[in-house]
Parts: structure tokens; sequence; C-alpha cells
């Protein structure tokens, strides 16, 4: 079993209450805080299909509202692709609480399959430490 085995297991968990009568293509997704705390979200759909919100965005919504914190890892889980990675919209939010060295697990259906860092996934990525 792999260190993020747990982030693993909460994104696969909360992607059965993701929303998508239209596309069909649940995503999960986990972060883990610096003081261990874990929070998970799902993709949700509505009818004007450019208006709902990744799995990535829901998950950054819970984890602000319960107080914030540093982030260390996440995971990113889809039923029907493996080694899913967030979307463009997704990649800039993460960079926006993350740091270029968070860890960013992949994952099949089985587990993590492949770790990467934000810095990998976003090289150039506008940062708010760069508006400073």
């Amino acid at each position: 079993m792999s260190a993020a085995s747990d982030l693993f297991d909460a994104a696969r968990a909360v992607m059965t209450k993701a929303y998508v009568p239209y596309s069909k293509f649940p995503v999960g997704a986990a972060l883990r805080t610096a003081d261990g705390q874990i929070f998970a979200g799902a993709n949700m759909e509505v009818a004007s299909y450019p208006e709902g919100w990744c799995a990535e965005t829901t998950m950054l919504g819970h984890w602000h509202m319960a107080g914030g914190g540093a982030i260390d890892e996440i995971a990113v889980v889809a039923e029907r692709m493996d080694e899913i990675t967030p979307c463009g919209g997704c990649r800039q939010r993460l960079a926006e609480f993350t740091r270029p060295d968070t860890k960013l697990h992949l994952c099949d259906q089985n587990g993590v399959t492949k770790t990467v860092t934000m810095g990998d996934i976003l090289p150039l990525g506008f940062r708010a430490d760069l508006l400073k």
C-alpha cells in the first residue's frame, strides 16, 4: 500500500457522489494538508454544460471553507480514464494554493500509478506571488 493510498481511497469514495448525468464521466479528487487533514470533492454538471465544476474545484471549496492550510499532496481519479490530470482551469486553481513541489498523484482504478508535482504539470504557471 502506497503512502498516498488513503488519498486515493478518499478520491475514489467521493467520486461515487459525482453528479454527471450528461458526460457520465465521474471524477474524484482529494488533498492532504500539512497537518494531515483530508478534503475531497467530485465533479458536478448542470444542463448549461460549461457552468458545472470539476472535482478539484469542489475539493478546494471544502478545504477553504474548513480553514485551508498548507496543501502537501493531491490525488485525482476518474472512473473511465486512468492517470487523469487536472484540466487547465483546475491546474490554475490548484497553483493558487499549492507550491511547485506539491505532489500530485495520478491514479488508475486500483490506486496511485504515478506521482508528479504541480510544477511538472504547470511549469510556467501564473502564481499569486507574481502579483506582489
